[in-house]
């Protein structure tokens, strides 16, 4: 043999080398990425069942309130119309405490005082859960329909198991005089997503 074919085969050995070694590197950073990722994602699961559990513990939060919220890292903002002020700081008063929370943006409403809103809600809720079929949905310390009444507008809010009982909900809502108009955003057990 040569000494240029030996030559040539120690190049080739040393190329082929050195592309398993990039392999490897490139293997392991990909592995090391995605495991810091898998880690991101639980972590940031923990924080959204940590912050909904907060908030629907807030004593004052009932049927005629509204919270949501979302998760971008270390940063929660919260969202949605309550009727008492007292919601709106307790929320984020709580959220801020939770272990990985950066920062809170508290763009939730709070609803103006009105009279005419209040007697809305009170119908609202005897038109919508005095049904026998909806009745099992006021059921606990926050229901799963939630009414909001904000000008005499009536939203209703919350999931419910079938699309039927959607409707049904819609319906009962639309019969109470006095309302401008009623959006039904009630989702179903099968389309609800965690928020």
């Amino acid at each position: 043999m040569t000494f240029q074919k030996k030559t040539s085969r120690v190049w080739l050995t040393l190329i082929v080398s050195a592309l398993a070694v990039i392999a490897v590197g490139f293997m392991s950073t990909y592995a090391g990425t995605a495991a810091a990722a898998t880690r991101s994602q639980e972590s940031n699961n923990t924080l959204v069942n940590q912050v909904r559990h907060e908030l629907v513990m807030l004593p004052w939060y009932g049927v005629f309130d509204n919270l949501e919220f979302t998760v971008n890292g270390g940063e929660v903002t919260l969202q949605g119309q309550v009727v008492r002020p007292i919601i709106k700081d307790d929320a984020e008063a709580v959220v801020k405490k939770l272990a990985g929370v950066t920062r809170v943006v508290n763009n939730i409403e709070v609803l103006p005082p009105s009279p005419m809103d209040s007697e809305i809600r009170r119908a609202e809720y005897r038109a919508i859960f005095s049904d026998e079929t909806l009745n099992r949905y006021s059921m606990g310390s926050v229901p799963s329909i939630h009414i909001i009444v904000d000008n005499g507008h009536v939203t209703l809010t919350g999931i419910v198991d079938r699309e039927a009982d959607r409707n049904l909900a819609y319906l009962r809502a639309n019969s109470v005089p006095g309302v401008f108009s009623v959006t039904n955003d009630l989702r179903t057990e099968q389309s609800a997503t965690p928020r």
